[in-house]
């Protein structure tokens, strides 16, 4: 990263900061259900760690104000910055009552808060895709100033959800931002058995909408990629294809075991470009952060996840009566 490219981009030293903050708050929180998932506290992790450069600077780039997220299973980064809470997070991981995704219905990643402008997704891959389109259709029909904003991985750009919901927001011009977060693995199954193309934004040309690729690891060239997009949106000009390219550090998920299709070797390169400590190498040559303010945040958002985690884990479960809920209409 050069010097001083936040300035260029408009952002300035507190936002840069922001961007950071949320980028290790969703660090943090993984971690810290990993370690809850291995001691048999929470009955399931799966990973955002090596996204959240790509997660937070797309959000960034959002007003979320008016906008929609449909994020998909890994974006803890999107919803943090969205307004969503540790507390909120650690609620869903321990499925407890009190967690405003599905009150302890769904698996955590089930992201869900009408409230933030955050809509639920479902546990079939890439059904997200097409709720942004209908969503970015109704706003449109209704005048609205909005865009919505989905995300899904490389492997789900492989589903129909994708290609149908493309093709309906290209022919349409809806203000859709469709961000792949191609992190180079579909459970176990490398990006070379996934695509013919060499990049997920190659499909565009298809669809009538420009296609973008970023490097997933760097934060302010994500946001810039969907600040442009976002931008196109509003003008009536259309939707747009933004992939950014990282790599996911951990296994897919804490029920999968990655030294099966992966090499120890080809991991350890991946985390010497970990978002977390190149973004944080940046700030600190242009001055914005040094050793001390780093630290501090760091204390800062451990307190915060510790809190978070033990307010979590002693919240009562739902009455068993309650998975009945939301089933059917209730009779008036």
């Amino acid at each position: 990263m050069t010097k001083s490219r936040h300035k260029e981009l408009g952002l300035s030293n507190e936002d840069v900061l922001k961007i950071y903050e949320t980028m290790l708050m969703a660090r943090r929180i993984d971690e810290r259900m990993w370690l809850l998932n291995r001691s048999g506290k929470i009955p399931f992790v799966i990973s955002c760690q090596g996204q959240e450069a790509a997660q937070v600077g797309a959000a960034y780039a959002l007003d979320t104000e008016k906008d929609f997220a449909l994020p998909y299973y890994r974006d803890m980064g999107v919803v943090l910055h969205f307004g969503m809470t540790a507390r909120e997070l650690m609620l869903s991981g321990f499925a407890k009552a009190e967690d405003p995704n599905s009150g302890g219905r769904q698996m955590p990643g089930h992201f869900g808060h009408k409230a933030k402008r955050i809509v639920t997704g479902s546990s079939p891959v890439t059904t997200q895709v097409p709720h942004a389109v209908g969503l970015a259709l109704a706003g449109k029909m209704e005048k609205k100033d909005l865009v919505t904003f989905v995300t899904f991985g490389e492997g789900s750009s492989n589903q129909g959800d994708f290609h149908e919901g493309a093709n309906f927001a290209g022919v349409h011009k809806l203000p859709v931002i469709f961000m792949c977060e191609n992190n180079k693995y579909a459970i176990s199954v490398p990006i070379e058995k996934q695509l013919a193309c060499e990049n997920v934004s190659d499909r565009a040309i298809g669809y009538g909408m420009p296609g973008i690729t970023v490097d997933g690891n760097d934060p302010l060239e994500v946001y810039k990629a969907v600040k442009d997009a976002a931008d196109r949106g509003r003008r009536g000009e259309g939707p747009t294809l933004v992939e950014t390219v990282s790599y996911r550090l951990t296994a897919h998920s804490s029920d999968d075991d990655d030294r099966a299709y992966r090499s120890p070797d080809e991991v350890a390169k991946a985390k010497s470009l970990d978002p977390i400590i190149t973004f944080g190498a940046y700030l600190k040559e242009n001055g914005v952060m040094d050793d001390a303010l780093e630290k501090e945040i760091n204390d800062r958002i451990m307190k915060e996840v510790n809190e978070a985690t033990d307010y979590a884990e002693k919240a009562p479960y739902a009455d068993p009566e309650s998975a009945l809920k939301y089933v059917y209409a209730e009779q008036e």
